[in-house]
């Protein structure tokens, strides 16, 4: 399968069209917003529309898509989970921490930590926010979508990665956060229109319902495994993705920098509300065409080729060329995000905070344009650098989620959860638990001293967690130091305005329907 002799002319008109229209999308924003604009938070004006499909494109990288579909080839249905138990913690982010961040006017988690918690362990979080974003959002995503565009343009690996990267940073650098939402919306709906069509096409090729049931394994459409299961046993799911769910959907920046930018609680509840019933489609538009190519490829030597081989086997020319376009979408709206939310945890929390505190809002914004035009040029060498971990991320990347997570989320459950939670408990927790955490990851992600030696890396991270937790709460017990924080509102004081809370309450009443009705269903 070489896509390469897939693509006629009207394909490279089409990915051309996409590639202008973006480009003129992002700079349009981007002068009309002006020169000296909040680069980093919208002006707190974006609605709950923009960031709901922010968040989506945000989180959908091409790795995502490729490997999602490879693992549904081989595993059927089961790594959904990571996708169908998401909408718990967007409904965490809702309701608890969201209103705590808008209330208090932060513009990065490392902020809200330096409320709760004191200074220093803002600089540590600093520090490590930028470190995850480095490896988790920019390396790797722009490795991945720099290797496919290779392997369909014929270019030199470098040449793609500067190219997107240059796409990516153009219009981020200049329009900031705002420019990013609005452009990440119109590829979200891109990816999600292009992909429904692939799987319609691939189903309706098909045939018939019961065809599909018959030629694919039983336990392929179970969402829960035995707990002897080598890949995805239950309790790994159960106990270690809430950890990951936890920090990713509630803490990391790059997620949670577009409620940041909400107009108000109601309208960064929604997002998030909306961010949730838009992750009911990714198993069926992304992992669904795996299963789907089971049966209609079932002899292929490499999963990883599944989903091309449905691309270049099913669809006519300027389809091919659309579902090129929509990768470019994937890795451009994962990637401006990186880009924007490290510019800003550096220039605000960094430079400004560190070095700077008498800034001007014209040196900040310069500042800010000037570390996303470098990071975008990180980004490219670390890429580079990748070259010897393979095309599929999937087990790769949640992996290192796994050991990312469990100090970052045990430190903002208790503090958000616990008043008597110390700043020395804090701290503590960060630096001991996060240093535990990497060195048990690397040794487990490099098979260090055996393959058998280590359990499944999801139930590590559950472990390592509640090690963390218990640690805080110990160390908070026994720390009698005069707190100098300021204490985080209480939930009368953040509700006593909000009058819609009721009503989202509702609609997430209904979205947890759904997605139970959707889990019988396919166990």
């Amino acid at each position: 399968m070489d896509i390469r002799q897939s693509l006629s002319p009207l394909d490279l008109i089409v990915i051309i069209a996409y590639i202008v229209i973006l480009l003129g999308l992002g700079f349009s924003i981007s002068y009309r917003r002006g020169q000296n604009s909040d680069l980093f938070l919208a002006g707190r004006n974006l609605t709950w529309p923009n960031i709901g499909l922010s968040i989506f494109g945000t989180n959908i990288s091409p790795s995502m898509m490729l490997a999602a579909c490879s693992v549904a080839y081989t595993s059927g249905m089961v790594a959904a989970n990571f996708e169908w138990l998401a909408w718990f913690f967007l409904m965490l982010l809702a309701m608890l921490f969201i209103p705590l961040y808008l209330k208090t006017r932060i513009s990065t988690m490392p902020e809200f930590v330096e409320r709760r918690f004191g200074r220093t362990s803002r600089t540590f979080l600093s520090w490590y926010a930028l470190f995850t974003t480095v490896v988790l959002w920019l390396g790797g995503t722009l490795y991945a979508g720099g290797l496919l565009l290779s392997q369909i343009s014929g270019w030199p690996l470098w040449v793609c990665l500067v190219f997107l990267a240059s796409i990516a940073a153009s219009f981020t650098i200049t329009g900031g956060l705002e420019a990013v939402v609005i452009t990440d919306s119109f590829q979200s709906i891109l990816m999600i229109v292009a992909s429904t069509a692939l799987t319609l096409l691939a189903f309706l090729k098909i045939g018939s319902l019961d065809r599909l049931v018959q030629e694919i394994p039983a336990d392929y459409w179970r969402l829960f495994r035995n707990a002897d299961d080598p890949t995805f046993p239950w309790p790994a799911i159960v106990l270690g993705y809430p950890v990951l769910g936890v920090w990713f959907w509630c803490t990391d920046q790059t997620i949670v920098q577009r409620v940041l930018g909400a107009k108000d609680i109601r309208h960064g509840q929604m997002g998030a509300l909306f961010a949730g019933f838009l992750k009911i489609l990714p198993p069926l538009i992304f992992f669904m065409p795996g299963i789907l190519a089971a049966v209609l490829y079932p002899n292929l030597t490499d999963p990883d080729t599944a989903y091309m081989t449905l691309v270049t086997g099913l669809l006519p020319s300027g389809m091919i060329g659309l579902i090129v376009a929509v990768l470019i979408a994937a890795l451009v709206s994962t990637l401006d995000s990186a880009l924007n939310s490290f510019s800003t945890v550096f220039t605000l929390d960094i430079y400004v905070t560190k070095f700077r505190r008498q800034a001007s809002q014209r040196e900040i914004v310069w500042v800010g344009r000037l570390m996303t035009a470098a990071t975008a040029l990180l980004a490219v060498a670390i890429a580079l650098s990748m070259q010897s971990v393979g095309r599929d991320l999937f087990n790769l990347m949640q992996g290192i989620i796994a050991f990312f997570a469990p100090p970052m989320a045990a430190v903002f459950l208790v503090g958000v959860l616990w008043k008597r939670a110390t700043s020395r408990a804090a701290l503590s927790t960060l630096i001991i638990g996060s240093t535990i955490s990497l060195a048990i990851g690397y040794c487990q992600l490099t098979n260090y001293p055996n393959n058998h030696f280590w359990p499944h890396y999801l139930l590590l991270s559950f472990y390592l967690f509640s090690a963390s937790v218990i640690w805080m709460i110990a160390v908070s017990l026994l720390d009698h130091s005069r707190q100098e924080t300021e204490p985080l509102p209480t939930s009368r004081e953040i509700y006593s305005d909000n009058i819609s809370s009721r009503n989202v309450w509702i609609a997430w009443g209904a979205l947890a329907v759904i997605m139970a009705g959707l889990y019988v269903f396919f166990n």
